[in-house]
């Protein structure tokens, strides 16, 4: 009698043990389906951004935007490259490793980046001396960018255009003189329209060059013959030392096209400027002629390496814009919280990004530099060897190379 209740007493004991394991390997099981679900869900995310100011326009771009983990993890790591890139350009311009000219992007890292996402195969930029970003972004290495600010071989021009001169397909520079760049990209936006492409030449200025001539003849004659141009304002505030209010009668720049129809947009918010660069662009494809574009943004450095950017401005204005408003880590935040990355997946780009610069330093700082015969070479196009007059009327010279291509392969480096 006592075996038969042992017996019965175990099974009971077997019976409610194996209803517990089943229990929780269902709760299990469907705690699993759920994380995979949230995980799933979270390939793809809503936002909402601020929305667009309009002028003479009845509809601007959506405020509601998705936003999926590829795009998330690259957008974040193109915006580190170029931070990490002018912090490493700002240390060698200390070093005097850098001469002449060198004027940083870091803060409006969004713009570049948020445009650049929306642009399709064919577009073209045309920008001013804030250049090192966009050249990355259309092509070059970090290397040929870094190499090219120090004058090296390795350089995106072999060092003979430095930090306002650098240049891609379809990338026009880099361009030193204020403003110039204005009428320039409405005639790339007129080849295209001659063309017949279904492309834009996104030609960017500063709140500085809002105020140039050339900008208002650009426009007018963009307008009359209806060019795919989009005439973005970058907006960080400061026209050199100047700040906006102090030197422009009108600073709602995206109105200054008087009869261009324009748009504002936050211009730290990477969302809101790839949406509306997107939607402008559309604009202009679908051949309503040209829009003009104010990026509301902020530049944590001065006008350039040779302006501390603390004399028309205090130190606790530029840590409160890094504190609040700044780009990247703004957009950090959202991704992480909204589950598209991790801490540890970005912590993993941050370390990436930091060997990719080093390493394009090492030969920045290394490489060998044009022989002086290469002074003479590109002046003209498909031409025989001219004779080019040297630094004096009394000295001249034939052209010893044509081409930079030629020079390099006499060193051995075509």
């Amino acid at each position: 009698m006592t075996k038969f209740l042992s017996l019965v007493h175990l099974e009971r004991i077997w019976s409610t043990a194996m209803s517990l394991f089943a229990r929780q390997l269902q709760s299990l099981t469907a705690s699993g389906i759920r994380t995979q679900q949230v995980r799933l869900a979270s390939t793809e995310v809503s936002f909402h951004t601020k929305p667009c100011k309009l002028h003479k326009l009845d509809n601007g771009p959506n405020t509601s935007v998705t936003l999926n983990r590829e795009d998330a993890l690259k957008y974040y790591r193109d915006m580190q490259v170029i931070r990490r890139m002018e912090s490493a350009a700002g240390n060698l311009y200390k070093e005097k490793k850098i001469r002449g000219f060198c004027h940083l992007y870091s803060g409006q890292e969004a713009c570049a980046v948020g445009m650049k996402a929306a642009m399709t195969e064919g577009d073209a930029v045309i920008t001013a001396y804030r250049c090192h970003g966009w050249t990355w972004l259309l092509g070059a290495t970090v290397t040929e960018v870094l190499a090219e600010l120090t004058g090296r071989v390795a350089g995106n021009v072999h060092g003979k255009g430095g930090s306002m001169h650098m240049y891609t397909k379809n990338f026009y520079g880099g361009n030193g003189i204020v403003g110039a760049q204005q009428p320039l990209g409405a005639g790339v936006a007129l080849a295209m329209k001659y063309r017949e492409q279904k492309n834009v030449c996104v030609t960017l200025y500063g709140d500085g060059a809002a105020n140039q001539g050339q900008l208002f003849e650009a426009t007018n004659m963009a307008k009359l013959w209806d060019l795919p141009v989009l005439f973005v304002c970058e907006n960080n505030g400061f026209g050199m030392g100047t700040t906006a209010e102090r030197s422009s009668a009108s600073t709602e720049y995206y109105t200054r096209g008087d009869y261009v129809p324009g748009i504002w947009v936050d211009g730290m918010d990477i969302l809101a400027v790839r949406e509306a660069t997107k939607w402008a662009k559309e604009y202009c494809d679908s051949g309503k002629g040209p829009l003009m574009m104010e990026m509301a943004t902020y530049r944590y450095h001065g006008h350039s390496m040779s302006d501390p950017g603390t004399s028309y401005r205090t130190r606790e204005e530029i840590q409160e814009v890094r504190k609040t408003r700044d780009p990247i880590t703004g957009f950090k935040d959202r991704i992480i919280t909204s589950s598209l990355a991790t801490e540890e997946e970005l912590k993993a780009i941050d370390k990436e990004v930091r060997k990719e610069v080093d390493e394009a330093l090492k030969i920045a700082t290394s490489d060998g530099v044009l022989p002086p015969e290469a002074l003479y070479a590109d002046i003209y196009h498909n031409t025989p060897a001219q004779e080019i007059r040297g630094a004096t009327i009394d000295e001249t010279i034939v052209q010893p190379f044509k081409t930079s291509a030629d020079v390099l392969k006499s060193i051995g480096r075509a």
